[in-house]
């Protein structure tokens, strides 16, 4: 059974309620201090379920959080050519990251780096990231992972050679973070500057060569939950 916490929560969660409680018994402000910080990390680790579009030649979106960048791509040494969407998740933003489509993982390299604050443009290239490649026939989009000023640890579930399916759960940022998707140009990109979207809901891009009508949400299933 899905629980609504990624279990990369409760190691920060239960030690804090401990506090809380044995605050409450012997100093009632700091256990009502200690208390409220509890909440608020069981609200940070939050992973709500999620109603995922099923038409054809979607990308949705790998992440909660506000677009910051939607820049043309030239001569990246990842990808070199399509779309930037960059993606800024404050502390109050769901930081379960989704696949934005069907497809097998590729490749999954962790790239050393700083800890600038997630929403600089040149977080993209200069923080502590993993890339996550992920493919589906002739389609490649990738998706990075970056850590951002309070953000010190990315948690990726999947290796190369794992398949997953639109919307599926496959990582979690702990603490701001920024994720970065980079659409090829065989799809035209519908995300906005400052538009607020929803990890595994919201549509980034519509393949220019298929029919993109999204249809009925598909129901919940189990998948490679961090809960």
């Amino acid at each position: 059974m899905h629980l609504p916490i990624a279990r990369e929560g409760w190691p920060f969660i239960l030690p804090l309620f401990g506090l809380a409680v044995l605050g409450l018994a012997l100093m009632p402000v700091g256990g009502w201090f200690f208390l409220a910080l509890t909440g608020f990390v069981a609200y940070f680790f939050r992973d709500p379920e999620r109603s995922i579009p099923t038409g054809s030649g979607l990308l949705l979106a790998p992440a909660d959080g506000k677009i910051v960048t939607v820049n043309p791509l030239q001569n990246d040494p990842v990808q070199p050519s399509g779309t930037l969407v960059s993606i800024f998740l404050s502390v109050f933003d769901v930081h379960i990251n989704r696949a934005p489509m069907s497809g097998t993982v590729v490749d999954v390299r962790y790239q050393p780096g700083k800890f600038l604050p997630a929403f600089r443009a040149d977080a993209s290239d200069l923080n502590e990231q993993n890339i996550v490649t992920l493919q589906a026939g002739e389609t490649r989009v990738i998706i990075k992972q970056i850590a951002g000023i309070l953000a010190r640890r990315i948690v990726c579930r999947v290796r190369a050679g794992d398949k997953l399916s639109p919307g599926e759960r496959f990582g979690l940022i702990r603490f701001g973070s920024r994720v970065d998707i980079l659409i090829p140009p065989e799809f035209a990109v519908s995300a906005r500057l400052g538009q607020r979207v929803r990890g595994g809901e919201s549509v980034l891009a519509s393949s220019l060569s298929q029919s993109t009508r999204p249809t009925q949400p598909a129901e919940a299933r189990p998948d490679r939950t961090l809960a």
